[in-house]
């Protein structure tokens, strides 16, 4: 009877394995940024405890007076996380396909507009929030098109193109709702007429936040983005894009059409953002003046997320944690400026992943040279 020899699994050490690993490098470059923000509380004379108690109410809520726990600042966290998370997932989807979409802000911006416009010139009827929401999914998905198609067939840089439309939609923001919109539809504030009831997006659980029915998009859009990237033959095609181009197109995979596509979707998921932000937040709209830096931001949960739906869905939960301790933690007597200076280092050491790339990389060269020898 022969005997089956069985190969023991070599172990893999510790250091190789998290050198390896881009989720196990995420969560040490979070605990680094938060690790800084402790010390800088330190040599300012303030207490860390104040930021991991304001960073806790955020996460679970307090307690109320009367012995309740009150649960307003989870549902306001949540709402928080959601244009982070979709303006993430805009960056991300480009990401994988080998774009830099860095006009998440613009394509957000001008979702926010076409759901403006829906909301304050179509007379109110049932279900005119989800007329909104596709609308800024449509205009958010040509804003970013545009972009991807000039970058296919014009190899125009899409870095340049994202910037210039990121101004563009900003500055076509108040144009067009100052001098091409109905002049009952906004006052001499720059405040919009109440937006009509049907096109709001309905509150739940969580009495007295934010929370509305935009977080349930939000997660379906993290699906989507899940469902296209892993299973499905378009997604094989826009991996395989982005991994090699020249390779792609030899292979039968239309790239031109890919990279269309990728960023149309990309800017699919920020135009619903900007949605979302429009239609759950209060009656009424401000007209734009300036930028509100989620789809900036999104940069940063894409790369904390390494460009995963659920890896951008817990990153965009903690900036979403971070914006919600911003207010709590100056009642407690702690400088606001911390929580940027946090998120701020955590996208300067994510950068440090590509020099731990190079680290793997020699280790490995050393290993295979000593096994050579032997």
């Amino acid at each position: 009877m022969v005997k089956k020899l069985e190969k023991k699994k070599e172990k893999v050490p510790f250091i190789d394995w998290f050198l390896s690993s881009n989720g196990a490098t995420s969560v040490a470059v979070v605990i680094l940024g938060f690790l800084a923000g402790v010390i800088l509380l330190l040599c300012i004379g303030k207490s860390p405890a104040g930021l991991f108690k304001a960073i806790g109410q955020s996460m679970f809520g307090k307690a109320g007076k009367n012995g309740s726990w009150n649960f307003r600042t989870v549902g306001d966290t949540l709402m928080f996380s959601v244009p982070y998370i979709l303006c993430g997932l805009s960056m991300a989807f480009a990401n994988r396909v080998g774009l830099f979409n860095i006009g998440a802000e613009g394509q957000y911006t001008i979702g926010m507009l076409a759901a403006h416009i829906v909301a304050v010139c179509i007379p109110a009827f049932p279900g005119q929030w989800l007329l909104c929401i596709l609308v800024a999914l449509l205009a958010g998905s040509i804003w970013g098109g545009i972009v991807g198609f000039f970058k296919a067939k014009f190899k125009v840089s899409e870095v340049v193109a994202t910037i210039m439309l990121n101004y563009v939609a900003l500055y076509l923001y108040p144009l067009i709702c100052l001098y091409l919109l109905p002049e009952a539809t906004v006052n001499k504030s720059g405040r919009t007429a109440d937006l009509a009831e049907t096109s709001l997006l309905t509150k739940v659980l969580f009495d007295g936040s934010n929370f509305n029915i935009g977080f349930i998009f939000m997660i379906l859009a993290v699906i989507v983005f899940w469902f296209i990237m892993e299973k499905t033959r378009l997604g094989f095609g826009l991996r395989a894009t982005g991994f090699n181009k020249n390779a792609a197109r030899c292979s039968g995979i239309n790239d031109t059409g890919n990279i269309t596509l990728a960023m149309a979707i990309s800017g699919a998921f920020a135009g619903m953002a900007g949605a979302i932000m429009l239609l759950g937040s209060v009656r009424y709209a401000k007209i734009l003046t300036g930028q509100d830096n989620y789809g900036f931001m999104g940069i940063a949960v894409a790369l904390v997320g390494n460009s995963k739906a659920l890896g951008c869905l817990l990153a965009g939960y903690l900036f979403g944690v971070l914006k919600s301790a911003y207010s709590i933690m100056q009642g407690m007597g702690i400088p606001k400026e911390v929580v940027n200076i946090i998120q701020g280092l955590i996208v300067i050491f994510i950068s440090f992943r590509s020099g731990l790339g190079l680290i793997r990389d020699r280790r490995a060269k050393v290993k295979v040279r000593k096994e050579a020898d032997k």
